[in-house]
């Protein structure tokens, strides 16, 4: 296992109910796997997380789940949770405004 990975962000997609933040992990130049996040939409529209914060999130926790099964997680597909992001909101200082 390499001790170094490089994590590059490739893009969301905007979905009926999600949106889908793509993410490229390489362990060796020649080891290359992607990651799909959802955030869903409902959480956008009642300010629960801001648009231009939804890759860092993604980012975070893709790197949580590289770090917690040595770089390869068994699934490359993760929703991100209620509770993520009111975390995310409590340490980077943005308070959800509820819809006000």
């Amino acid at each position: 296992m390499s001790d170094k990975i490089y994590v590059q962000y490739l893009g969301f997609k905007a979905q009926a109910s999600v949106r889908e933040y793509t993410f490229c992990v390489w362990e060796a130049w020649n080891q290359r796997r992607e990651f799909t996040l959802t955030i869903a939409n409902e959480a956008f529209v009642s300010h629960r997380v801001r648009y231009q914060d939804a890759p860092d999130i993604c980012s975070l926790r893709l790197r949580r789940e590289l770090a917690t099964d040595a770089n390869h997680p068994p699934k490359t597909h993760f929703g991100i949770t209620d509770a993520e992001l009111e975390n995310y909101g409590d340490t980077h200082g943005h308070k959800s405004t509820g819809g006000q």
